[in-house]
C-alpha cells in the first residue's frame, strides 16, 4: 500500500449520531475542523474534510419504533439536518458519509475480513454492564450505583457517561483488544501530541495502564437488527462503533486499489466524551489491520451554559441555525472559536457574543481599518511595498518601535497556538498586536500631519497609516480559517492580491507588491469597512 503525499491534509469531524437534532455542540465541532482545514490551505496543503452522520445501532432502532417511522427515513431526517448546518457554518466538506451508504457497507465488510484473516476476531460468550445509549459495554470498576432522580430507586450507571447500564449476557463476536495495551502505550509515549491537549492524553493513559480487555464487537441480530450483517453471520450485527470508525477510510476510497490518498488522517476532531472509541479502540483496530494510525486525535470540551450543563429540560439549548441567523455565520464562528475550550468547557452567553462582536471585530479590527482608509486620509496603497521595503533598511522611528516589533514577532506566535489548533489562543495574540495598533495611531494623529502641507508631515502620515493598516492586512490573513467571507472583503478592501493572502504573506511587509493602481482607484473603503460588521439589532 503506497503512503498519501506529504502536501495532502486529512481532516475528519466524528460523524453525528441521529437521534436528534444538531445542538451547539456540533456546531463548535463543525466549525473547529474547518477552521483546521482553512488554516492547512493557507499553508499550501491540498485538505480533505470528510463529515457525516452514524444511523445503525440499538438505540436507533429504538428510536425509529417510537417514533412509528422506517429506520433508514428516521435516520434521513436527522442527517439532512446535520447536513443543513454544514451549508449553513459555511464549512467546506470534502466528503459528507452516512454510514447507511452502499459504499460504506463494502468498506466495512473488507475491515471486518482483514481482521479476521489477521487472527484478532473469535467468538464467545460476553457478559457485561450494557449501556443503550452509549452502545457500550462497561466493566465493573467502570460503573457506580446511585438514585434514580425520577423514581427514586436505585440504579447501577456508566461513571464515565452517566447513562443507565443493565447486565447484558450473550454470545458474539470478540476482538483481541488486551494484545494492544503495550503498543497504544508506546505509540502515545513516543508521539506527544497524539492526543491533544495532555489532559486527555493522561486519561488515556491511565486507562491504558489499568489494562485492556478484549472488546465485544457484535450483537445478536435476534436483539440488533438495525447494523450491518457479519459476514458469514447473518445472525449477527456488527457493533455500532466499528461501523462508525470505518467511515473515517471510507471516505477516502476504502478498500483502497492503489493505496490511500488522504488517509491516516492529520487531525481528528472529536469531542472528550468519544476519546475512548477514538484514543483505544480506533488506533488498536488500525494496528490490527494493519494500517497507518491519525496523526493527532483532538478531544475538544464541551459547551455549558451559567457554567450547567445544557439540557432541553433546563431549558438553556442553544440552536446553532438562530444563532447563525441573528449574528451572521461568520461573527459566530469567531465567537465560537474564540470563547470554545479545548481542554476546558466553554460557557455560552448571548452577552459574551456581543461582547467579541464589539470589542475585537468592530472595535478593534473594522475600526482601525475604516479609521486609516478614509478618504480624507488618503492612504497611498500603492506606495505601501516601497515603504516597507524602506523600512527594512533604514533605522525606524522610535514611535513605531513598539508596532514594528509586535507585527514582526505575531506570525510565529500566532502560528505556534494555530498548530496545536488552539486558535483561541492565536486570536487572543492577533487582537492584542490590533490594540497595539490602534493605540498607535492615536498616539501619531494622522488626521492633523494630513492638514500639514510639509514633504515630511506627509511622508510621515503615509508611514502611520502603512503601519497600521499592515496590522490589519496580517490579522485579516491570519483570520480567514474562522471569517473567510469577512476577510475577503476585507482584503479586497486593501487592494491585496488573491495569490498574497497565504500564511507567508503574514511577514510583515510582504503583501503589497502585486497592489495595482487601477484597483485601488475603484475601492470606497470607508463605506465599504463600516458595512463589514453591522449594527446588531
Amino acid at each position: 500500500m503506497s503512503s498519501k503525499s506529504p502536501s495532502n491534509f486529512y481532516v475528519t469531524q466524528p460523524i453525528f449520531y441521529v437521534n436528534s437534532v444538531p445542538h451547539i455542540g456540533h456546531f463548535f465541532t463543525i466549525v473547529l475542523s474547518d477552521t483546521i482545514k482553512r488554516y492547512a490551505e493557507l499553508q499550501g496543503k491540498r485538505t480533505k474534510l470528510s463529515a457525516g452522520t452514524d444511523e445503525h445501532g440499538l438505540k436507533i432502532q429504538q428510536a425509529a419504533e417510537k417514533a412509528g417511522k422506517e429506520p433508514l427515513s428516521f435516520c434521513t431526517q436527522f442527517s439532512d439536518s446535520f447536513r443543513a448546518l454544514q451549508r449553513a457554518s459555511n464549512v467546506q466538506d470534502t466528503d459528507y458519509i452516512r454510514t447507511t451508504d452502499p459504499r460504506h457497507f463494502k468498506a466495512v465488510e473488507h475491515f471486518w475480513k482483514t481482521l479476521v484473516d489477521r487472527g484478532y476476531i473469535y467468538k464467545g460468550e460476553h457478559a457485561g454492564w450494557y449501556a443503550v445509549s452509549d452502545e457500550a459495554f462497561y466493566t465493573e470498576s467502570q460503573i457506580e450505583e446511585r438514585v434514580d432522580e425520577k423514581t427514586g430507586e436505585r440504579r447501577k450507571y456508566a461513571t464515565e457517561s452517566g447513562q443507565p447500564v443493565e447486565w447484558v449476557s450473550e454470545v458474539n463476536y470478540k476482538f483481541k483488544l488486551s494484545e494492544f495495551r503495550n503498543p497504544l502505550v508506546h505509540w502515545i509515549e513516543s508521539n506527544p501530541d497524539v492526543v491533544y491537549p495532555e489532559i486527555r492524553r493522561n486519561e488515556v493513559l491511565g486507562w491504558l495502564h489499568a489494562g485492556l480487555e478484549d472488546l465485544s464487537i457484535s450483537r445478536p441480530r435476534s436483539r440488533l437488527q438495525w447494523g450491518i450483517p457479519v459476514p458469514g453471520d447473518e445472525k449477527h450485527t456488527i457493533y455500532v462503533w466499528i461501523d462508525a470508525l470505518v467511515n473515517y477510510m471510507t471516505a477516502d476510497g476504502y478498500p483502497w486499489t492503489s493505496g490511500p490518498r488522504f488517509f491516516p488522517p492529520d487531525v481528528q476532531v472529536v469531542g472528550k466524551d468519544i476519546l475512548r472509541f477514538h484514543a483505544v479502540y480506533w488506533p488498536a483496530l488500525l494496528m490490527a489491520a494493519g494500517l497507518p494510525l491519525p496523526r493527532r486525535i483532538l478531544a475538544h470540551a464541551h459547551w455549558t451554559m451559567g457554567s450547567q450543563k445544557m439540557s432541553k429540560s433546563k431549558g438553556n439549548v442553544v440552536d446553532p441555525f438562530d444563532v447563525i441567523e441573528k449574528y451572521g455565520i461568520d461573527p459566530i464562528r469567531y465567537f465560537m472559536i474564540r470563547n470554545g475550550g479545548i481542554a476546558n468547557d466553554g460557557d455560552y452567553s448571548s452577552e459574551e457574543v456581543v461582547v467579541r462582536y464589539k470589542k475585537d471585530l468592530v472595535g478593534q479590527l473594522a475600526n482601525l481599518a475604516s479609521r486609516c482608509l478614509s478618504d480624507r486620509l488618503g492612504a497611498g496603497l500603492t506606495r505601501f511595498a516601497n515603504i516597507a521595503s524602506q523600512l527594512q533598511e533604514a533605522s525606524v522611528d522610535t514611535r513605531d518601535l513598539e508596532l514594528l516589533n509586535t507585527l514582526v514577532a505575531l506570525p510565529d506566535k500566532v502560528k505556534q497556538q494555530f498548530d496545536k489548533s488552539e486558535f483561541g489562543r492565536g486570536f487572543g495574540f492577533i487582537f492584542d498586536a490590533l490594540a497595539v495598533a490602534n493605540k498607535h495611531i492615536s498616539d501619531n494623529e494622522p488626521w492633523k500631519l494630513v492638514k500639514n502641507s510639509d514633504p515630511e508631515a506627509q511622508k510621515r502620515l503615509q508611514v502611520v497609516l502603512f503601519y497600521s493598516l499592515e496590522a490589519v492586512r496580517i490579522a485579516a490573513i491570519m483570520l480567514q480559517p474562522v471569517m473567510p467571507e469577512k476577510t475577503s472583503i476585507l482584503l479586497d478592501h486593501l487592494c491585496i492580491a488573491k495569490q498574497d493572502r497565504d500564511w507567508s504573506k503574514t511577514q510583515f511587509g510582504s503583501g503589497w507588491a502585486n497592489v495595482s493602481s487601477d484597483s485601488a482607484s475603484i475601492v470606497r473603503p470607508k463605506e465599504c469597512v463600516s458595512q463589514l460588521f453591522p449594527k446588531l439589532v
